[in-house]
């Protein structure tokens, strides 16, 4: 394995630097290469009046993929034409709950097929499926349901965290009520600003669910306002470590979500990534 400049900063005096340069330590181990993507909601507005331009500025950054919140009023066919024309590939959609329930479920299944994406993430949850610790229970049985019925179709069900995941009922979280009782074959989609913000712990829940953790939300918590990844508080080596040994994961999804310039702000946090060794 060749030495690079991020390890030779990571001895003595270069560690001292890289750490005043604001970045997290990065760990000493460097696990398996995991492509990253961008959830577009980061770019919500500008997608709205130009989604074409955006896709062609976030290949042009070096993003592998997308993970679509929203079509814009695109066709499958049409998003799928223009992901090839930028090399991108969908890793991921959010897509809500009635989406995938029921007669709409095949509907959900085939747009997602036609963009290569075979990842379905509930990305929130009406309040009467989290009202109570039951209420979680019986979710997490729709969404073991619901994923063994599109195996067999190559596709996968999965839920994205929000903070009001780590409220507790009786002592366990939201989060640990779904998780703990739906099937692994149900995605964790761990958002670690949103988790942080929640009064979670995004290390701790990497851990406690291994493999299940198949595509994870980069987002900075804390820090300056409008903060890239690097510039606050998440312990990003012990992430990093997690989830290319144990987690499973299978893609970085980057999200910055507020600011007044949004495409920079995606392209400084895959710059931070870029310095952290991770594209």
């Amino acid at each position: 394995m060749n030495c690079t400049r991020r390890d030779m900063l990571k001895q003595g005096a270069g560690l001292a630097a890289l750490l005043a340069m604001g970045l997290p330590r990065i760990a000493s181990a460097q696990g398996k290469k995991i492509p990253v993507a961008l959830q577009m909601y980061s770019l919500r507005n500008e997608c709205a009046k130009d989604l074409p331009g955006m896709l062609e500025a976030v290949a042009k950054i070096g993003f592998a993929g997308v993970e679509f919140a929203g079509y814009h009023g695109r066709s499958a066919a049409d998003l799928k034409k223009l992901l090839d024309a930028n090399g991108l590939k969908c890793c991921g959609t959010h897509t809500g709950l009635n989406t995938i329930m029921g007669d709409a479920l095949k509907a959900t299944v085939e747009f997602n097929q036609t963009i290569g994406n075979p990842r379905l993430i509930v990305p929130s949850l009406p309040h009467e499926r989290v009202a109570s610790a039951q209420a979680c229970k019986d979710t997490a049985k729709l969404l073991t349901e619901t994923a063994a019925k599109v195996k067999d179709q190559g596709m996968f069900v999965g839920y994205h965290a929000h903070g009001g995941d780590f409220k507790k009922f009786d002592g366990e979280t939201v989060w640990d009520l779904i998780f703990s009782n739906s099937g692994s074959a149900v995605i964790m989609q761990l958002d670690t600003s949103n988790c942080l913000g929640g009064g979670g712990d995004p290390v701790a829940i990497l851990k406690k669910y291994p493999g299940r953790a198949k595509t994870v939300h980069l987002k900075e918590f804390g820090g300056p306002k409008d903060a890239v990844i690097g510039q606050g508080v998440v312990k990003w080596d012990e992430v990093f470590a997690i989830c290319e040994s144990t987690g499973g994961t299978e893609w970085y999804i980057v999200e910055h979500e507020s600011g007044p310039a949004p495409l920079e702000s995606v392209k400084g946090c895959f710059e931070a990534l870029k310095k952290m060794g991770k594209v």
